[in-house]
């Protein structure tokens, strides 16, 4: 299946290879890049590899005529590419967007210029839960009053009864980023949606983490987990463990005790309400620098056996390394979206201890993009 806008988008790098082309493509990269540490497992693949972000983020912007479009910007340009039906997205989610598209134009209400300032509308955010099929929509605007806001609220929930919650985000500054921390307000609903992944239940909040590929979500944490081998007698930390997902489900799979670390304080509510919605008391959380948190660990002597981390695209940082290395854990489990600063991460560790990798396995949680996601296995080399 060909998209019309492959040329425009640039989002689908490898449109123009089979499934299969694409999973034998990713496995030879991730030997390329990865193949010196270790034996390279085969790629965990998708049965049905389209429709699967149910994460759906959007610009606004206006035709030739005026009217209200919505789409992605062109890689590498401030371009609006108008985009209706997209092969990755949720289906849900795209005929949500065809919604907002309607009542706005209907309603009289703007899309944002940037270089004017003026209108009201910049972004919607979409999240659906593919389990239990509750939508968040976040409309991004300008202003937080606006004529037609209450009618455009009550329409979407009219034809979309599946939507449990609609955030305002109030966005005016010059910035690429789409979410503000200027205010944040409920039009509809509950703060949070819930979705289901490997036996639990995790609230979802408008600025929270959670995997846009939530199948291979449950593939990935369930690989990483079955890899550490966890005993319910081992202490774990989850670094950058955001609303809690690979900690919670490991404190549940092997009873084992996790500590979870995290920067965003929104995050961190949503992993203790998450751990009380489970029932789940050998997990806490903490809203700390991980590097600062781990350092003052290894200061009181403090034992782990091990360490899960899945940081950002960036990968780590020479500090929270160093840190981590100071609490000498039997072993860490690195879960990484990007070969590269993983790569550079794992020859860092292994110069600067006794870590060896022991184990490798992609997962495939974005088909058609060179993306590929990485779970490694490091344990310490034993005394002799």
């Amino acid at each position: 299946m060909k998209c019309p806008l492959s040329g425009q988008c640039g989002g689908c790098q490898l449109q123009d290879l089979s499934y299969e082309e694409q999973l034998r493509e990713k496995q030879r990269f991730a030997e390329r890049q990865l193949g010196q540490y270790a034996p390279i497992a085969p790629i965990l693949g998708m049965k049905d590899p389209y429709h699967y972000r149910t994460k759906v983020q959007a610009a606004f912007g206006q035709d030739r005529k005026g009217n209200v479009i919505s789409g992605i910007y062109s890689l590498g340009s401030h371009y609006l590419v108008s985009v209706h039906d997209c092969m990755l997205e949720d289906r849900v989610a795209d005929s949500i967007l065809s919604t907002i598209r309607s009542l706005a134009n209907k309603l009289g209400i703007p899309a944002y210029d940037e270089d004017l300032q003026t209108g009201v509308l910049r972004h919607a955010l979409i999240k659906r839960s593919s389990s239990t099929g509750q939508v968040m929509v976040v409309l991004v605007t300008a202003s937080t009053y606006f004529k037609g806001r209450d009618l455009l609220v009550e329409g979407l929930v009219s034809k979309h009864p599946q939507i449990k919650s609609i955030m305002l985000n109030l966005n005016t500054e010059h910035t690429s980023m789409v979410l503000s921390d200027l205010e944040e307000k409920l039009l509809y609903g509950k703060t949070y949606i819930e979705d289901e992944l490997c036996g639990l239940t995790f609230t979802i909040s408008a600025k929270s983490f959670y995997q846009v590929n939530q199948t291979q979500a449950a593939v990935l944490y369930r690989s990483a987990i079955r890899m550490a081998r966890l005993q319910s007698t081992d202490k774990v930390i989850d670094a950058y463990c955001g609303t809690g997902t690979i900690g919670l489900i490991a404190a549940s799979m092997s009873g084992c005790s996790v500590l979870g670390i995290e920067s965003s304080q929104q995050a961190v509510d949503n992993a203790i309400h998450n751990a009380q919605v489970n029932r789940i008391d050998n997990a806490e959380f903490v809203c700390a620098d991980a590097s600062a948190y781990l350092k003052e660990l290894a200061k009181a002597k403090e034992k782990f056996d091990a360490v899960f981390l899945d940081p950002p695209r960036a990968g780590s940082d020479e500090r929270f390394l160093a840190a981590m290395l100071k609490l000498e854990p039997r072993q860490i489990v690195y879960v990484s979206c990007n070969a590269e600063t993983l790569d550079r991460d794992l020859r860092y560790i292994i110069s600067n201890s006794s870590y060896y990798v022991r184990g490798i396995q992609p997962v495939d949680m974005f088909p058609f993009s060179s993306h590929v996601e990485t779970v490694v296995l490091m344990s310490r080399v034993k005394e002799k």
